[in-house]
Parts: structure tokens; C-alpha cells; sequence
């Protein structure tokens, strides 16, 4: 360590010793080298002068839009104030070597040298933060959306005739319970398109939105299935043999594996032959379905159904959501305790503009921005869960942090 300093950071409300090191973190500005040492020094221990100038430069290039102070007007731009000052150089460094794309943005830095991107942010980084107005606790929880409860409440009108739980009561009615999401949300498009011509169910799903479809799906799926208590036509015995031609798509004992295809274990009997008789006749269209049920008989599909009414229905392997609480978890392993990151490359998330969050979330689900780190964990958020992320992070208050260098031995 002979030559070298570390670094202690003082945060407003306590105090904690951290090692400063070169930074490895992926980054947006295409760097596949850590920032140098004289950089990082100038930005973490920035001098009187370079934050006079830093203060000129944001003044007349960024204030329009950042505010004067930082603080943003915008609801889909950020605030700058406080923002750890090692970020806002690499980001600015994006847009100037075009990691990130914004003609206003690349427009404002394409000019700029480095000294003054280094001064715009050391500059942006001793503002104090935006204060966020504290929510109770209860009031903050009840921001949280939470699809599963969503998706039961979307189900009122489907109840009577698949039961509150989706396991359905009624000959002929399909229990829902247990069905992969996969499955549910692509016939539930075959209702609002023209797969399947059932006017009740058409006329129950033509007003719902893709997403609120999804949420459907899943608390279906996600409710445990039961064996069916109507009674079946056929021989299940009979039936076990001809099913053999189906066990390749719906399993031997008509558990799925794919969550394209439904499971048949424990539906009602009624149901399943009225379904395969749609397909034979091409009232719902399925080619595969329409060729292997075409050539039997009624006793066979009596039969085949009445097999798959007697087994054993077993859940999905689908996992329940995670709350906002269980995601920030993991975004808190870079981003800081409360989205106060306490690693000057990492940007603080606390008080940031709920709108802005949501957008910055969706580049990175959609690649329009490319850090890896964010694209890896992107990926897995549904949108219920950037907006309950953005709407967390919104509520929670910013906290400054100051550099101080102490000598090693």
C-alpha cells in the first residue's frame, strides 16, 4: 500500500470506514479500463477552484434542465445533487462516447474536455440532496402493488364458473388451479383473438390488457389444484391405454412438463371431451390436436377423459413473486442500504424521481441501456416490479457523503 491512500466516507447520519479501490464495476461509457488515479483523486477530493468551475459549467450547460441546484424539475430526469461524483463522470463519459444515447445530452458534453467532466461532477456531488417528505411506514406499504392479489381481484367475474380458487365445481367447466401461466395467458389471447370462439369467455377477456392477463396467470397458477368431483361417462381404465398417444405433449399421468401445454390430471371429464371434440371438428384451432383426436370415438374420448379425470393434479413449478422488500435486497448489494450507494461508481437510487426510476429500469429491460450488472438483474423484473422498485427507492431519503484521505502506512 506504500504510496497509495484510502479513503474514509462520512455519510449525514453516521459514519463508515471504507476502503477506496480502483473501481472494476461495468460501466456505460465503454471503459474496459478502471478510471485512472488522478481522476478518481480530482473527483473524490475535488479543490476549491475545480468546484468553482464545475459550478460556472453546470450553470450555463446543465442547470436548464437539472435544476440550478441539482434538483430536477423533470420528473424523468434525474437529480444530480449529492450523487456520487465517480458516477456522474463515467455517465457523462457515456453519452460523450456514445455508451449512452441522447442527442440532447451528447449534444451538451460533445465539447467538454475531461477536466470539465470531471468538474461538472465533483461539482454536482458536494450539493446537498433533495429531501424527501417521510412516509410512515404503513403509508409506504400501501404504494406496493402486489400482482397475485391484483390477479385475484381480476378473477371476481370468472369465479362463478371456475370457482374463487379456479378449481371449478361445475360439470363441464375447467378447473384453472395449477395450470401454468404460460399456458392460461395464451388461451385467454385465443378468447380475445380468434383461436377459440367461446362467447362467454370471449366477452370476458376482450377488455383485458396483456398485462392484467399476466396477472391473472399467475395467481392461477399459483393456487393448489384439486382432482375434480363431477362425474365421468367413460372407462378410466379403457381410457389409460388410449392416452398413451397423448403422454408425449401432457405427461403419463397428465401433468405437463411444458408450460405451453396444459395439464389434463383431474379436470373435469365433461370438460376435456368437450375440448377434444373442439378440436376435431376445428372449433379451436390446433393442428396437432385436430390429428391425433380426429380418428377417435366417442367411447375413446369418453374414455381418455374419464383417465385423466381420476389422476392426481401437481402444481407448476412457479414461484411467487418477490416483494419490493425481498428485491431491494438484492439491488442494496451494490446500490447501499436504503439506495444510498456507499461506492462512489454506484449511483445513489434514494429520492430519485419515481418516473425517472421506472424509465431508467425499462432501458435496461429493454438494452437500451448496456451495463451487464443491470441487464442481468433487469431482466427478471416484471412491471409491477419497476414500479414498486421506483415508487421504494422514490420514498426513501438521500444521504450525502464526504471524502476525507487518510495516510497508509
Amino acid at each position: 500500500m506504500k504510496g497509495q491512500t484510502l479513503a474514509s466516507l462520512v455519510v449525514i447520519t453516521g459514519v463508515f470506514l471504507v476502503a477506496i479501490f480502483s473501481s472494476e464495476a461495468a460501466n456505460e461509457a465503454g471503459n474496459a479500463e478502471p478510471i485512472s488515479a488522478d481522476i478518481r483523486q480530482k473527483l473524490l477530493f475535488p479543490q476549491v477552484a475545480e468546484l468553482d468551475a464545475g459550478k460556472d459549467l453546470v450553470k450555463s450547460t446543465c442547470a436548464r434542465c437539472h435544476g440550478g441546484q441539482g434538483i430536477s424539475a423533470n420528473e424523468e430526469l434525474p437529480h444530480l445533487a449529492g450523487q456520487r461524483a465517480e458516477y456522474l463522470y463515467l455517465e457523462l463519459l457515456a453519452y460523450k462516447n456514445g455508451g449512452r444515447t441522447s442527442t440532447l445530452m451528447a449534444d451538451a458534453v460533445k465539447y467538454l474536455n475531461d477536466d470539465a467532466l470531471v468538474q461538472a461532477a465533483a461539482y454536482y456531488a458536494t450539493l446537498d440532496p433533495p429531501k424527501v417528505s417521510p412516509l410512515k411506514a404503513e403509508e409506504a406499504r400501501k404504494t406496493e402493488k402486489n400482482p397475485v392479489a391484483e390477479g385475484k381481484a381480476a378473477t371476481a367475474a370468472c369465479a362463478g364458473c371456475h370457482g374463487p380458487d379456479g378449481n371449478a365445481s361445475i360439470p363441464g367447466m375447467p378447473s384453472l388451479a395449477g395450470q401454468h401461466p404460460e399456458y392460461l395467458v395464451a388461451a385467454m389471447k385465443a378468447y380475445k383473438g380468434t383461436g377459440r370462439t367461446d362467447a362467454t369467455m370471449k366477452s370476458l377477456v376482450a377488455l383485458l390488457s396483456d398485462e392484467a392477463i399476466k396477472k391473472i396467470a399467475l395467481y392461477y397458477a399459483l393456487q393448489t389444484p384439486k382432482r375434480a368431483a363431477t362425474p365421468a361417462a367413460g372407462n378410466a381404465t379403457a381410457g389409460e391405454a388410449a392416452a398413451a398417444a397423448c403422454a408425449g405433449c401432457h405427461g403419463t399421468d397428465g401433468n405437463s412438463a411444458d408450460p405451453k401445454t396444459p395439464s389434463l390430471a383431474g379436470k373435469d371429464a365433461q370438460y376435456l371431451a368437450m375440448a377434444a371434440k373442439s378440436y376435431s371438428t376445428g372449433k379451436r384451432d390446433h393442428a396437432t390436436m385436430k390429428s391425433i383426436v380426429e380418428p377417435l370415438s366417442k367411447a375413446d374420448i369418453d374414455n381418455v377423459s374419464a383417465f385423466y379425470a381420476t389422476q392426481k393434479p401437481k402444481a407448476p413449478a412457479v414461484q411467487k413473486p418477490l416483494t419490493v422488500a425481498e428485491w431491494a435486497q438484492r439491488c442494496d448489494r451494490c446500490h447501499g442500504i436504503d439506495g444510498n450507494s456507499t461506492d462512489p461508481s454506484v449511483p445513489v437510487l434514494a429520492g430519485q424521481h419515481e418516473r425517472y426510476l421506472v424509465k431508467a429500469l425499462n432501458e435496461y429491460r429493454t438494452k437500451a441501456r448496456t451495463s451487464p450488472a443491470m441487464l442481468a438483474m433487469s431482466q427478471a423484473l416484471s412491471e409491477t416490479d419497476v414500479d414498486n422498485l421506483a415508487a421504494y427507492y422514490a420514498r426513501k431519503q438521500p444521504k450525502a457523503i464526504v471524502f476525507v484521505k487518510i495516510p497508509c502506512k
